[in-house]
C-alpha cells in the first residue's frame, strides 16, 4: 500500500507542477515525440495567472503548495547542477526555506519529550517563535547561569516532520526508480543514488545533536580566527529534537542598509567573509555549506557570526590540494599544470590527452585575464571548469559541487556588500599561504611523515593481509573449478526482490494512469 500512496502523492506533485506552470517553463522546444506532446499538454493545463510569472516564481509557488519536503528537495537539487542543469539550479537556489510557525505549546512538548525534563526546569523563560523553516523553528529563551539570566536561541523540530518526509521520500524513490527503468538516457545521472543522498542528508539535518556537533567543530577550528565565529552550544539543553545556542545580537548580512547605517566597513566585511570561507575550506577541510545572508550576522565590532549549520561540507587533503593548485594555476596561467592536477587526482581518466585537456582549460582561463580583476568571478570559473571536465568524462564529485554552490553564494554576498569586490586580490593571502605551507618544502616533509606512518600501519597489518590473501586464493581456485554459485537463501532473496520491484512498478504505473484519467475527466 505504501507504493500506492507514494504513486498518488507523486501524481499530486506532478499536477501541482503542471498547474503552477513549472513544467511549461522547461525548454520543451528541444524535446521530440511523446515528451514534447506532454510538455504541450502541460502548457494548456497551466493556470493563466501562473504563466505571467518567471520560472523562479513558478517554482516557489509550486513548492509552497507541496510542502517542506519539496523545499528541501529543491534546495538539495540546487547543489546538483549536473543533474538539473545550471539554469534550473540557480532558480532552485533562490527557494526560501520559510514556513508558518507552529504553536508554542507543541514546541515545549517536543522539547520536554526530547530532553526528558519540564521546560520550566530547563529555561527561566521561553518565548514565542521568531523564525520557522521546513524542519524546525527558533524560540528566544532565557537560561540561568550562576543565578544570572542569559538569552539563548532554542531550535525545535517541527512536529510530525519526520513522518511527512518519510512519506514524500517514498514518492521520490518511486520517481527515481521509474526514471531509471523507463528513461535510459537518465541512468547516467543515477537518480536513485541522488535520492539516497537526499534521504541521508535530511536524516542528518533532522538530528539537531549533529548540527550542534558541527557548530562545536567549526567553533574549535575558528577560535583563533580574526572576525569570525559561530554561536556556542548549550549541550545540557540539546537533544535530537532540540538545540540550544547562544543568542546572537547582530545585524543580518542581507540588511545592507542597516549595516551601512551602523557604521560598518562593508568592504572589510566582504573581504573577511571570503577569507574566512577559504580558510575553513583549505586549512580545515570543513566548511559551512549554507552561507546565505540570512544565516550570517554582523556584531557591533564587525565580527561575522554564522548560524544554522544543518548543511556542512568536507574536503579531504587531496581535494584541498586539487582546489588550491587549480586556483593558483589559473592565476599564473599555468594551464598545463591545472590539467595535470586533474589527472594526478584521478578525476579525468588516463585515456585522455593531457595537452588536449590543457587546451580546453586555456579556453576558460584566457578570457578571464583580459578582464578587470574586480569583475572576475571565482565561482563562475569553477562552473565553467566543471562544464569542460564533463566533456573529458570527469565523474560527478558531490563534495566539489557543494563547494562550488557555496562559493557562488558567498561570492554573491560579498559583491552585494562591495560591488567592486576583487575576488583574486582578497583570496590570494589565504590561498598563497596554504600553497606555501602545503606544496612547498614544509608540505613535502608533512607528506613524507604521513607516508612513514602509512608504511608502519601497513607493516602492522601484514600478518592479517597475508591470511586474507591466502583465503582469497583458495576461494578463487574453488570458483575456477566449480563456477560461481549462490546458496538457496541468496537465490530466493534475489527472486523476491525482482518480483517486488516489478509489481511495484506496474502498480505505480496503473495508479498514475488512473489518476490522469480522473484529472482529464474532471477537466472535461
Amino acid at each position: 500500500m505504501s507504493s500506492v500512496g507514494a504513486a498518488f502523492r507523486l501524481v499530486r506533485a506532478g499536477w501541482v507542477l503542471v498547474r503552477e506552470g513549472v513544467v511549461a517553463a522547461l525548454p520543451g522546444d528541444e524535446l521530440s515525440g511523446a515528451p514534447k506532446f506532454g510538455w504541450r499538454v502541460a502548457r494548456l493545463l497551466a493556470r493563466r495567472r501562473a504563466l505571467r510569472h518567471g520560472r523562479g516564481d513558478r517554482l516557489a509557488r509550486a513548492v509552497a503548495r507541496l510542502g517542506p519536503s519539496y523545499v528541501k528537495l529543491g534546495q538539495f537539487l540546487a547543489t546538483r547542477p549536473d543533474v538539473v542543469g545550471n539554469d534550473i539550479a540557480v532558480d532552485l537556489a533562490m527557494l526560501q526555506d520559510k514556513m508558518p510557525t507552529f504553536p508554542k505549546a507543541e514546541a515545549t512538548a517536543e522539547a520536554e519529550a526530547s530532553l526528558g525534563r519540564p521546560v520550566s526546569d530547563l529555561y527561566a523563560s521561553f518565548g514565542e517563535a521568531v523564525a520557522a523553516a521546513s524542519i524546525a523553528q527558533v524560540h528566544p529563551a532565557e537560561v540561568l547561569y550562576d543565578g544570572m539570566p542569559k538569552k539563548v536561541a532554542v531550535k525545535v523540530i517541527r512536529p510530525g516532520v519526520r513522518r511527512r518526509f518519510q512519506h514524500d521520500l517514498e514518492s521520490f524513490f518511486l520517481a527515481a526508480r521509474l526514471q531509471e527503468k523507463y528513461i535510459p538516457s537518465a541512468r547516467r545521472l543515477r537518480p536513485v543514488e541522488v535520492t539516497e543522498t537526499l534521504a541521508q542528508t535530511t536524516k542528518v539535518e533532522m538530528d539537531l545533536r549533529l548540527e550542534g556537533a558541527a557548530l562545536s567543530e567549526l567553533g574549535e577550528n575558528t577560535k583563533d580566527d580574526p572576525g569570525f565565529r559561530v554561536p556556542s552550544v548549550d549541550w545540557e539543553r540539546t537533544g535530537r529534537d532540540v538545540l540550544t545556542l547562544e543568542w546572537v545580537d547582530g545585524i543580518k548580512m542581507n540588511d545592507v542598509a542597516a549595516l551601512a547605517a551602523s557604521g560598518h566597513d562593508l568592504k572589510a566585511i566582504a573581504a573577511n567573509l571570503i577569507q574566512s570561507f577559504l580558510r575553513h575550506t583549505l586549512r580545515d577541510g570543513f566548511f559551512h555549506a549554507d552561507m546565505h545572508p540570512g544565516n550570517l550576522f554582523v556584531e557591533a565590532d564587525g565580527t561575522i557570526v554564522a548560524v544554522d549549520l544543518g548543511i556542512a561540507g568536507r574536503l579531504g587533503k587531496k581535494e584541498r590540494r586539487f582546489l588550491a593548485e587549480i586556483l593558483y594555476g589559473f592565476i599564473t596561467r599555468d594551464y598545463l599544470r591545472v590539467a595535470e592536477v586533474h589527472f594526478e587526482a584521478g578525476y579525468v581518466p588516463a585515456k585522455h590527452d593531457v595537452a588536449a585537456f590543457a587546451q580546453a582549460i586555456r579556453a576558460i582561463g584566457e578570457p578571464i585575464h583580459g578582464q578587470p580583476a574586480e569583475t572576475i568571478s571565482m565561482a563562475r570559473l569553477l562552473t565553467l571548469l566543471f562544464e569542460v571536465t564533463e566533456l573529458f568524462d570527469m565523474q560527478t564529485r558531490p563534495e566539489l559541487i557543494l563547494l562550488q554552490k557555496t562559493m557562488v553564494v558567498v561570492e554573491g554576498v560579498a559583491r552585494t556588500l562591495d560591488p567592486a569586490f576583487n575576488m583574486w586580490k582578497t583570496s590570494e593571502p589565504v590561498v598563497g599561504d596554504w600553497i606555501r605551507g602545503n606544496l612547498g618544502p614544509k608540505g613535502l616533509l608533512t607528506d613524507a611523515r604521513d607516508g612513514v606512518h602509512a608504511l608502519v600501519s601497513l607493516a602492522r597489518q601484514a600478518p592479517e593481509l597475508a591470511a586474507r590473501a591466502e583465503r582469497l586464493s583458495r576461494e578463487v581456485d574453488a570458483m575456477a573449478e566449480h563456477g560461481l554459485r549462490f546458496d538457496a537463501a541468496t537465490a530466493e532473496a534475489i527472486g523476491k526482490a525482482e518480483a517486488r520491484h516489478s509489481r511495484s512498478g506496474r502498480l505505480a504505473l496503473w495508479v498514475i494512469a488512473a489518476a490522469l484519467v480522473w484529472i482529464a475527466w474532471k477537466l472535461a
